[in-house]
């Protein structure tokens, strides 16, 4: 599998990955919790493809997602970050990529993932950009072209894992919840609604997606200047 290496000189609003720059930090240890606790999830099966989402935009996932990407790959497995938010794109940011290239083009065949997939600075970590955003992401989403990739991925990835839009702004992460191993569901303290939290845990439990934790994001810690991420199963 041939991989590309597509740095952007031209990106410049570059998500912090606290795990990458600062691997020994307070919040860097509570990503590798969250690790554990998704690896302890399930004791019939492993985990092999994830979801993080939110209920509303600015609550963190990206961020989190991320984050966890480079935890997953610092464990020596082959992870692959993908960026299924079509509509509103970010990852490529993170990673300083281009995207021009990515799964739009992989689901309508117009590239093998071989040719859209970036590696990293993080070694075993590789990125699906979203590519050129669709009319029509969530038909994308569930389409057999999507099940087809997801069997390929597989094959050459220990770790899947996605971003994708808020539950409670479009459909296409409950599309997608029904077809992941585990849904992980980021809220802001102080920003998300109880009742949009409890509403978006409905709907990814209609999707029958499997719902394995929260993590609270921006709670500040009393009496420490750090704020830290947590999960809760």
């Amino acid at each position: 599998m041939v991989l590309k290496t597509k740095k952007s000189k031209q990106v410049t609003n570059k998500r912090n990955l606290i795990t990458l720059t600062n691997s020994r930090s307070p919040i860097s240890e509570q990503y590798r919790t969250i690790r554990t606790n998704i690896q302890f999830s399930s004791v019939d099966s492993s985990i092999r493809s994830l979801m993080v989402t939110s209920s509303g935009p600015g609550e963190g996932k990206s961020t989190t997602i991320a984050n966890l990407a480079v935890v997953f790959a610092q464990q020596d497995k082959r992870v692959l970050l993908i960026d299924a938010d079509m509509r509103k794109p970010t990852v490529h940011y993170t990673f300083q990529l281009q995207n021009h290239m990515g799964l739009t083009n992989v689901l309508t065949k117009q590239s093998a993932i071989s040719e859209a997939v970036n590696k990293t600075d993080q070694e075993n970590l590789f990125v699906l950009t979203s590519g050129p955003i669709p009319p029509n992401p969530a038909e994308l989403l569930g389409s057999k072209a999507m099940e087809e990739f997801m069997e390929t991925a597989y094959k050459e990835f220990d770790m899947i894992l996605f971003d994708t839009p808020p539950v409670l702004a479009v459909t296409d992460a409950q599309i997608l919840a029904n077809k992941c191993d585990g849904t992980i569901l980021v809220v802001s303290s102080g920003k998300t609604e109880t009742e949009a939290a409890v509403k978006t845990k409905e709907h990814l439990q209609a999707a029958k997606g499997k719902l394995l934790g929260v993590v609270l994001n921006q709670k500040k810690v009393k009496d420490s200047p750090y704020y830290y991420y947590y999960g809760a199963n």
